[in-house]
């Protein structure tokens, strides 16, 4: 693991505004708009939650996939608020799409910069999650130009508000495999266990059809999104290669699947689906996203 310091934005002003009030507004936005879930994150609520919390949330540039992302950010604003002691740590698995680096990749990052501020690395953790699964690796490269996890931070920092003592393992996968995601399915969730005192946010990023008709897409996705309601990992990837769905964080998605199943939760709710033609209105050639929680 070599040393380093702050992983800088890559991506700020092309996914997500650079400056810090345009960001927050866009973002505010995303909650209010109509694809939105209608509110704003709460201010502390009082309902007992889970200790862990498992969502999909997409990756695209905000004007687009904000909307749909909001809804999982808004279970995850109760989660950040609710009225307990815990610390939270914020385990983010995404796609690879630059094909850099190491096939499965922790950061070895202290801490990531976002316009908002830093958000600290949980390093301890990434290093016990390491050792315990022996495809996971440190390496900066896998993460220096990737958005899958860097789009999720500004969210986070919003729903977070009133909690700092919070952080993030990231996680890049350019092997998606059925077996890699067993592999860091089983390590992610001994972490969970031997942590007790701590409260656990699992962040699946993917985008789900990509460059279809609105249609087919919407067909494709329906199906893929209906063995992830029934946590079916074989007929996940067997939906996956047999109608050729183009979703890029296939393996995240299905890692968050198995800590889920392996969490005791019984099925995945879609919060919400829509594609980038419900913003656009051109419906000749969209890219689906999804928010989904696990329960």
């Amino acid at each position: 693991m070599a040393a380093s310091k702050t992983r800088p934005p890559a991506v700020a002003g092309m996914f997500y505004p650079r400056a810090k009030q345009a960001l927050v507004t866009i973002i505010q936005k995303c909650f209010s708009s109509p694809l939105g879930p209608g509110l704003l994150p709460r201010e502390n609520t009082r309902k007992p939650l889970d200790r862990v919390e498992c969502l999909i949330v997409p990756h695209a540039g905000y004007e687009y996939s904000g909307p749909i992302a909001s809804h999982s950010y808004h279970v995850a604003s109760d989660f950040f608020n609710a009225n307990d002691s815990k610390n939270t740590t914020v385990i983010i698995l995404g796609p690879n799409h630059y094909g850099l680096g190491s096939g499965v990749a922790l950061s070895p990052s202290d801490k990531w910069a976002t316009p908002l501020g830093d958000v600290n690395v949980r390093i301890e953790m990434s290093k016990k999650l390491s050792r315990n699964c022996n495809i996971l690796d440190f390496d900066e490269l896998a993460h220096s130009k990737e958005h899958s996890i860097e789009v999720q931070l500004p969210f986070l920092q919003i729903v977070s508000r009133k909690e700092a003592s919070w952080g993030i393992i990231p996680i890049s996968m350019m092997l998606q495999d059925i077996e890699t995601a067993r592999q860091i399915a089983q390590s992610i969730t001994e972490l969970i266990e031997d942590s007790k005192d701590e409260k656990f946010l699992v962040l699946g990023s993917s985008d789900l059809t990509h460059y279809e008709a609105e249609e087919r897409a919407r067909e494709k996705d329906c199906k893929l999104l209906d063995t992830v309601a029934k946590m079916n990992l074989l007929e996940y990837y067997n939906v996956l290669e047999r109608l050729s769905v183009s979703a890029c964080g296939y393996g995240a998605i299905a890692t968050v699947i198995e800590v889920a199943k392996k969490l005791r939760r019984s099925t995945g709710v879609v919060l919400k689906y829509a594609t980038s033609g419900d913003v656009s209105g051109d419906k000749s050639s969209v890219v689906g996203y999804s928010s989904v929680r696990f329960i």
